[in-house]
């Protein structure tokens, strides 16, 4: 990033991607500290795989796409929302104009479309959802400005691919045999726990949001009721967590089972019971949808394979830490 002064005006060239202020500024963007849920997402449906055995090289081959692939894809929607961050979060690289929106958008799209490619080549059916994946994402925010009702089942359903994507590299299923009812169960458990971050997510920008003609359901109906809705969420997360690990041993499993649903519903609670019902007071609740969504994931891995605990424990570990050092407390 460079600096120029013009007519008395402070004008900032963006940083060229060949430079580490860029890489720097798109790692913001890509938020490290969730990219632990496409991660344990991706994660849950390759361990549902159990009766395929996995070698390191090949689990970290196929792990590392599903984590890198919320930071291409937060960057990606990013570019199309810097109206409401201007607001909300203008300590972000792309609002201060420190990296341009083009050089961010190539990177994304092609980070994407490695990542696709990677799981493609284990799975040649995976290119549907990788498609879909990646179109889902470069429209969401058209979604989530225009439709108060769209919003978090808009996101929901893109992350809801990720154990689907998982369970293929792995089993080398085709589209027609893949489906099942721990897939299912699954699937559901994405959809439901995901749509609730997005849901409570939404309380940080109800201000932005509104000033920029954004029409979320919390701009649209007020704190309280998104809550509401989020408990629902929640609820639904519990009940496809708890049949996606029936009947395997719960030992270890079940403690992530649940630690999930306390953090879950202590979240819920905090955001109806707190007296501020303002932007300020929204990371506690927001933090708890992320810590259960992995652990929920988590109890599901642990419930097919039981010796991936160690991996489990250093990741979730990693998770807390990366959270800690997020660039703005206030967010997440």
């Amino acid at each position: 990033m460079s600096k120029q002064i013009i007519n008395n005006k402070v004008l900032i060239q963006p940083s060229p991607v060949l430079s580490f202020a860029f890489a720097k500024g798109m790692l913001i963007h890509m938020r490290p500290y969730l990219m632990f849920i496409s991660g344990v997402a991706g994660l849950a449906g390759m361990a549902l795989a159990s009766e395929v055995a996995l070698e390191y090289a090949a689990f970290a081959i196929l792990f590392l796409p599903f984590f890198l692939g919320y930071g291409f894809g937060q960057a990606l929607t990013d570019c199309f929302q810097i109206d409401t961050d201007a607001i909300s979060s203008p300590y972000r690289p792309l609002v201060k104009g420190e990296i341009s929106v083009r050089s961010v958008l190539v990177v994304s799209l092609l980070g994407l479309l490695g990542i696709g490619a990677v799981l493609i080549s284990f799975n040649l059916n995976n290119i549907l959802w990788a498609v879909l994946t990646i179109a889902g994402l470069a429209t969401y925010t058209y979604f989530k400005k225009n439709f108060w009702f769209a919003g978090p089942f808009y996101n929901a359903w893109i992350v809801m691919l990720l154990p689907i994507m998982g369970y293929m590299v792995v089993s080398g299923t085709d589209l027609q045999s893949v489906w099942g009812q721990k897939l299912y169960q699954l699937m559901g458990l994405s959809f439901f726990s995901y749509a609730n971050f997005v849901l409570i997510g939404y309380l940080k920008d109800i201000t932005a949001d509104r000033s920029s003609g954004y029409h979320t359901f919390p701009v649209r109906f007020g704190w309280d009721a998104a809550v509401w809705v989020g408990d629902a969420f929640a609820l639904l997360g519990i009940v496809f967590c708890w049949l996606a690990i029936q009947p395997y041993e719960l030992n270890v499993s079940l403690l992530a089972f649940v630690a999930a649903s306390i953090i879950a519903i202590a979240g819920q609670l905090y955001a109806h019971l707190t007296k501020i019902k303002k932007e300020e007071n929204s990371a506690f609740p927001i933090s708890a949808t992320v810590r259960s969504f992995i652990l929920w994931h988590i109890a599901v891995i642990l419930a097919y394979r039981p010796n991936w605990l160690l991996f489990c424990l250093a990741f979730y570990l990693l998770f807390e830490c990366v959270l800690f050092f997020r660039p703005e407390k206030n967010q997440i």
